[in-house]
């Protein structure tokens, strides 16, 4: 029998502003996007899958799945019963510290380790608890994590320099995939081979991505959803709700409540 899916987001002010998703019975896939965090994924119900850009991984109830800050990556969910999950996110700069200062990656991406689960599993269950109490249990579970689990050798970035200042300067709210593949003396067909090549997204994928991320810091001081839409280059509030919660698994109001 399908349940009704129902997710919830918590904001705590510890570990650099430690982020929670808890997902029940979440059907709608998650496609490709990136985090500035790690993502630290319990699998509570059903098959949990990851698609990569190079492989797709899959991973069972009890399993604990890890996506590293920046990777590109898409969530494919049970879209009959729906897929439970609790995902921790934390900040690159928080494993870095329990690793003696040192980067900080993981290339075992499902990692088995019951006793941890559970450690995170009971943490998942009790974040509204002490803020402190929470706080130093996670940096103990989290410290047993990256031991035994991650690594430092950290790959090279090979991103194209034009493209990384197109990522970081393009106006969001007036984007033309034709104007900007001008920029680059390419017609628009070969612009888009070369960014996915070099960034694993698609122009339009990525540019809604920073639009989100942007919505996310207007809601924190702003409450009318359409001015947020126009002020982030979306038609109307319908459609920023319709990508917020396709990317986020939450609705705008959500997050703000949060």
């Amino acid at each position: 029998m399908k349940k009704e899916s129902n997710n919830s987001y918590h904001k705590l002010p510890i570990l650099d502003g430690l982020e929670l998703l808890d997902a029940k019975h979440h059907t709608q896939d998650f496609p490709f996007h990136t985090h500035n965090t790690f993502n630290i994924t319990l699998v509570l119900d059903q098959l949990f899958s990851t698609k990569l850009l190079d492989r797709l991984l899959h991973a069972t109830t009890g399993a604990i799945v890890i996506t590293n800050p920046d990777e590109v990556h898409a969530t494919i969910c049970d879209n009959k019963l729906g897929s439970s999950f609790f995902t921790f996110y934390v900040s690159p700069e928080v494993l870095k510290e329990l690793n003696q200062n040192k980067p900080v990656i993981f290339y075992d991406k499902v990692i088995n380790d019951q006793f941890l689960f559970q450690e995170l599993y009971a943490l998942s269950r009790q974040y509204y608890n002490s803020e402190n109490e929470m706080e130093s249990r996670l940096l103990f579970a989290l410290k047993q994590l990256v031991t035994k689990y991650a690594n430092d050798t950290v790959a090279t970035d090979n991103k194209n320099k034009l493209f990384q200042a197109f990522l970081e300067e393009n106006d969001l709210e007036k984007f033309s995939l034709e104007n900007t593949a001008l920029k680059f003396g390419l017609d628009k067909f070969k612009f888009l081979r070369l960014f996915k090549q070099q960034t694993g997204l698609t122009p339009n994928n990525y540019i809604i991505l920073k639009r989100i991320e942007k919505c996310k810091q207007l809601l924190q001081t702003q409450d009318d959803l359409l001015d947020i839409a126009i002020q982030t280059g979306f038609y109307d509030a319908t459609h920023l709700c319709k990508y917020f919660k396709k990317i986020t698994g939450i609705t705008p109001l959500a997050y703000r409540q949060a």
